[in-house]
């Protein structure tokens, strides 16, 4: 597969996958048997062209090269099973650099300068609601893998394809709690280390004009936890000394780290420094590669999953599956990528494709109006999460399939709740 290199000051970029002229063996990209070049024919005529930001750069860069690579691989085999009504498929991506101020700019370049036929989410919610209103602007659909605000997600037109459902402010704590409340001793204080970007800080308080919406603080002192150290932190934060000083003094059973990207890695690092390690931790959002590079300092570490390619669990979902995760890894080993294994945010972006495929053949077109009302009459079947409608009184999140993975032995597991768990949950490190 050819590799994309993105300039950081030029729109120009990547056709990620230029035209595959012939038909695969590969599974064709349309989530349970969808349409999707169901011809299995070679794609001809003018390209669809696909535009999106991704952050390639900047300080969301280890997550968004998940999503770049996830891309490459379902538009390469959506153009080798015969491309998209027929056409084949470019897919044209701009670093964003990891700066929402940036966002809103690319998308409208893309769609009125490049006129580029249809657009995907960038990664992160902050991100996502810069995309989301020139989507609406201009009329665009607008599928995204990772907005969690799903309140402010108001644009009918948009259909995400990661869900905690309509309030993961409840959902994410409780289901956290619950899975410690499992353990023969629970924890019973905790500290709460926020990043202030919008979607994690919306998971610790909830909605910042409503005092009533509940948050993981609430929360756990409504359970009964003791939090000891509530603590918030500018995004972009590199120096975590004084933070890791602050959880040390307050001595906490668990720690919820709502952040994002490698926000855990170097947080766990300055508590190191400290020789201080917390007996059990969580990180809401993390990259998945760098906190495995930590090594035993990072065992036990606690987040949250959609899908994690370990054999158990592609064993249990079959050959499609089983043949996308491994071609994502031998893609990402080719890549450098620090994580191989395909999981969460790339079954999350792998979801938002299919979403798009699925609108577009569908609706037999590519009229923006008639792929909104066809995903919003019909949903999407999709791969790693099965039939999703989008309710329009949620914002089109869907109830969501999520639960929570734990590093053991080096590799992420998932381990709770039972029905989706390959290990069992493990407590305190110390």
């Amino acid at each position: 597969m050819s590799k994309t290199s993105i300039p950081r000051t030029s729109l120009a970029v990547t056709l990620a996958l230029i035209l595959v002229a012939c038909t695969s063996a590969s599974p064709s990209p349309g989530g349970g048997g969808a349409s999707a070049g169901a011809s299995g024919g070679a794609p001809s005529g003018d390209p669809i062209v696909v535009g999106s930001t991704l952050s390639l750069s900047g300080a969301f860069a280890a997550t968004g090269a998940i999503h770049q690579l996830a891309g490459e691989q379902f538009v390469e085999q959506l153009n080798a099973n015969g491309g998209l009504l027929g056409r084949p498929v470019e897919w044209m991506v701009v670093d964003d650099e990891s700066d929402q101020a940036q966002v809103s700019t690319l998308y409208e370049r893309l769609i009125s300068q490049d006129q580029v036929d249809l657009i995907m989410g960038p990664y992160a919610t902050p991100n996502i609601l810069a995309a989301m209103a020139v989507a609406e602007r201009h009329g665009y659909v607008l599928p995204q893998h990772t907005a969690v605000l799903a309140p402010l997600m108001t644009y009918e037109c948009q259909f995400p394809g990661w869900s905690i459902g309509p309030a993961p402010n409840e959902y994410v704590p409780n289901m956290l709690f619950d899975a410690l409340e499992s353990l023969p001793e629970p924890p019973q204080t905790i500290a709460i280390i926020t990043n202030q970007n919008g979607s994690t800080d919306y998971v610790s308080r909830g909605l910042p004009d409503d005092e009533t919406d509940p948050g993981a603080i609430s929360i756990a002192e409504d359970r009964g936890l003791d939090v000891v150290l509530e603590l918030p932190y500018p995004p972009g934060t590199t120096e975590w000394g004084s933070i890791a000083a602050e959880i040390r003094d307050a001595n906490p059973d668990v720690v919820m780290n709502n952040g994002l990207g490698v926000d855990p890695v170097g947080l766990i690092e300055a508590m190191q420094q400290l020789d201080f390690q917390p007996p059990m931790m969580f990180s809401l959002f993390p990259a998945p590669g760098p906190p495995l590079g930590l090594g035993d300092a990072a065992d036990g570490l606690l987040s949250v999953s959609i899908f994690e390619g370990t054999d158990a669990a592609v064993e249990a979902a079959g050959e499609e599956v089983g043949s996308i995760v491994e071609e994502f890894e031998t893609n990402a080993a080719d890549a450098d990528l620090p994580y191989t294994t395909f999981e969460t945010q790339a079954a999350a972006s792998w979801n938002a494709w299919e979403i798009l495929v699925q609108g577009v053949e569908g609706a037999g077109e590519l009229d923006h109006e008639a792929i909104c009302s066809y995903l919003g009459d019909n949903g999407a079947d999709l791969t790693f999460v099965g039939h999703v409608d989008f309710p329009s009184e949620t914002n089109n999140f869907w109830p969501s399939n999520q639960g929570i993975k734990q590093i053991q032995g080096g590799e992420w597991v998932m381990v709770w709740p039972e029905e989706v768990a390959t290990g069992d949950l493990q407590g305190p490190s110390n």
